[in-house]
């Protein structure tokens, strides 16, 4: 353990200025400044050999501890009561997302490990998504960082520009629900789709109308970590399963990502408790802590990134997420206009 911990009071330290950061913009976000203070820092730390333990273990255990600790936000039950009309979008939007990333990764020959980030990072719930599906296919911690930094850049355009697209687009001004369901489904990262609702409650004086519509919506989706986690973990399984030689080389427990039963747990017992009387807030500091462990990590993935190699590689990857998030866009407004939500 000893030669783990410069790294991890590295990763903690930056750790602790991004999550401080992120309260004072939250619209860029703490993962994302964590990302590139660690990418910063990289390029000047010269003699990394003893935090490189460290850095390691915050980037991959610390990242599955934090998506376990998701499941404590999530009330299944009100999820999917409340979500239920808002499912034909969610569905649509995830699919399209994924059908656009797998097309674009073969015909712009983006690397398939980032395609697969870029897709589930933009369909799903941005940071959480990627954080859940980058050990099941074993991604480094440069193409988890390039598929943060494109879901990031997208989430502020999105926080930034939707009120008025939404002003634009004429929804309803006396009613959260078009623009929460929208946000909730347009936009992949939680702080994002937070400050959107917000500044539209804000703008038009709902309180938190549009806000807790669009809370809801999104953690409806990032139920689909679930699936999507176990079908990547199942085609890994499958295309690495069998040697040129056709003898078995490869165990579906050994990418079977066991700490999504551990989130599933979680859930659970949210749901669980909350059913007998427990109040919601007493998971407040397990979602807190969550977060926290997510820009650690983040944080050790900057520190593990080549700054320069990313802005080399970066512009195929920008486009494919250009194009989730267009493709996203359009199908949460058709399918929204066809249900009469809008």
């Amino acid at each position: 353990m000893k030669r783990h911990i410069p790294g991890i009071l590295l990763s903690l330290a930056i750790a602790l200025v991004a999550w401080c950061l992120g309260l004072l913009f939250p619209i860029i976000g703490g993962p994302l400044i964590a990302i590139l203070i660690g990418m910063a820092l990289a390029l000047l730390i010269k003699k990394r050999a003893r935090l490189d333990a460290g850095i390691a273990f915050v980037s991959k255990k610390v990242l599955q501890y934090a998506v376990i600790l998701l499941g404590f936000g999530m009330n299944l039950s009100v999820v999917l009561e409340t979500g239920r009309r808002s499912l034909p979008i969610i569905v649509t939007t995830i699919t399209c997302a994924l059908v656009v990333a797998y097309v674009l990764h073969k015909l712009l020959h983006v690397p398939g490990k980032i395609s697969t980030l870029v897709g589930v990072g933009s369909s799903i719930c941005g940071g959480s998504a990627i954080a859940a599906t980058a050990p099941v296919i074993d991604a480094d911690d440069q193409e988890v960082a390039q598929a943060i930094s494109v879901i990031f850049f997208f989430n502020v355009l999105a926080a930034i520009f939707f009120p008025a697209f939404g002003s634009l687009l004429s929804f309803s001004t006396t009613s959260g629900e078009a623009f929460g369901i929208f946000a909730g489904t347009a936009i992949n990262d939680t702080s994002s789709v937070t400050a959107a609702a917000s500044t539209w409650d804000s703008l038009y004086h709902l309180g938190s109308a549009t806000l807790d519509i669009a809370v809801t919506v999104k953690l409806t989706r990032t139920l689909a970590i679930i699936p999507i986690t176990l079908v990547l973990a199942l085609l890994r399984t499958r295309s690495a399963g069998t040697s040129a030689d056709g003898a078995d080389k490869f165990r579906f427990s050994k990418v079977f990502p066991f700490f999504i039963l551990w989130f599933i747990v979680a859930s659970l017992i949210t749901t669980i408790l909350t059913a007998c009387g427990v109040s919601a807030e007493v998971f407040t500091p397990l979602k807190t802590l969550s977060k926290f462990l997510i820009v650690m990590a983040m944080a050790a993935i900057g520190l593990n990134t080549n700054l320069v190699q990313l802005i080399k590689t970066g512009g195929k990857p920008l486009i494919m997420g250009f194009c989730c998030w267009v493709c996203i866009t359009a199908s949460s407004l058709f399918v929204q206009h066809l249900m009469g939500i809008w």
